[in-house]
């Protein structure tokens, strides 16, 4: 799939009624990959392309009441399907284009992205502007409830070297956008990846 965000919003926009319906099974895998994120009460913290909001009720949980949650996607189709799911009750949900994000400098302690980097159109200056709305110190989780090569499999093609979520190419590109790669789990069941914002 093209990273054009025409493109992209195409894709997930005619998907997005059933979306949850054709991975029904994927809660607990978000509510983990949350959990290792490692979010306090009071944080503020942003789905990055949160699709249909299944990120929001775990990471609301994380933050609790005080805390800051914004789901933010370019596909109004995702959303709706996100507010009338009730996740709008765990989030301020916003149609905005996360390669620019309508936030200042350092206002969040944390980033989780669900099947984000892929779709990114220039993932270095992309990663760069999340880190720039997260404080030095804070997190981005680059998650997805499977692992490379059973998402390959799914979309019917082969993993190839140049793939930006193998350990050896993300790290060097998260170092560049000032992150810090800290773990890397790619599993069958899981991909996680976990940075820290650099000062």
């Amino acid at each position: 799939m093209s990273d054009d965000p025409t493109h992209v919003q195409e894709f997930f926009g005619a998907r997005a009624a059933d979306w949850d319906a054709r991975f029904p099974d994927d809660g607990p895998a978000y509510a983990a990959a949350v959990a290792d994120l490692g979010l306090r009460p009071g944080d503020r913290v942003l789905d990055a392309g949160c699709g249909t909001g299944r990120a929001l009720p775990p990471l609301r949980a994380a933050v609790g009441r005080d805390g800051v949650v914004i789901g933010a996607d370019l596909t109004p189709e995702m959303l709706a399907v996100a507010e009338r799911a009730g996740r709008g009750r765990d989030g301020t949900l916003v149609r905005t284009d996360v390669t620019r994000l309508p936030l200042r400098d350092g206002a969040l302690d944390a980033v989780f992205g669900a099947g984000l980097i892929s779709h990114l159109p220039e993932p270095a200056g992309n990663l760069r502007e999340l880190a720039r709305v997260v404080r030095p110190g804070g997190r981005l989780a680059l998650f997805h409830p499977v692992g490379r090569a059973a998402l390959a499999a799914r979309h019917g093609r082969r993993l190839t070297p140049d793939d930006l979520r193998a350990e050896g190419n993300l790290g060097p590109l998260l170092a560049g956008s000032g992150w810090r790669l800290e773990s890397y789990t790619d599993e069958d069941d899981r991909f996680l990846a976990l940075a820290v914002r650099q000062g």
